[in-house]
């Protein structure tokens, strides 16, 4: 009886471990890998560029942490309104992505000088699938949609970068409801 008892438990606990195994796998394979390139920043000021980036990085790492999403992030920019479907799929390709995001944050002209700014800001996002193929866009305006008149830059541009993500993947799964598929 004792044989026959520890043999039941051992094979229990073997096809315990299997089915555990089997399913951290398909958790596993249901993330998805996000390439970000570093966004587009207007007016073309080298002196905003490195803190734009930073501030839209940390609230992208901030974001991606709540969902089943894993972050890559290429140091290259690329233009916005011109955006080659090859150059993606092959960023994809080499990166391993699932999709891709090319962003850009554009800064309100406030004043009469050249080189004076507001802390509003638009950010815009376009996604891509593996193969470059646009799937959804969308932008961001943290004056029209918070009406932010006070506030640091920084968090502007993390404010827009949430409410563009949030947009995106809004948009993301009612495209891919409509189609049928789901997401």
């Amino acid at each position: 009886m004792g044989k026959k008892l520890t043999f039941i438990l051992c094979t229990g606990l073997l096809f315990g471990g299997v089915f555990i195994l089997r399913a951290q796998k398909s958790a596993a394979e249901k993330i998805n890998k996000v390439l970000y390139f570093n966004p587009q920043v207007e007016p073309d000021l080298e002196e905003i560029k490195e803190p734009t980036n930073t501030a839209f990085f940390s609230a992208v790492s901030d974001n991606l942490s709540e969902r089943k999403n894993r972050m890559l992030k290429t140091e290259t920019q690329i233009s916005f309104d011109s955006i080659d479907q090859k150059t993606i799929a092959d960023y994809c390709i080499n990166n391993d992505a699932d999709f891709a995001i090319v962003p850009k944050v554009k800064y309100f002209k406030v004043g009469l000088g050249k080189y004076v700014f507001s802390n509003q800001v638009v950010v815009s996002m376009k996604l891509f699938d593996a193969q470059g193929n646009l799937l959804t866009e969308t932008d961001y305006d943290t004056y029209k949609k918070n009406m932010r008149l006070l506030g640091s830059t920084t968090n502007s541009v993390k404010i827009g970068t949430n409410g563009a993500i949030k947009g995106i993947l809004k948009q993301f799964r009612k495209s891919r409801h409509a189609d049928g598929t789901g997401f």
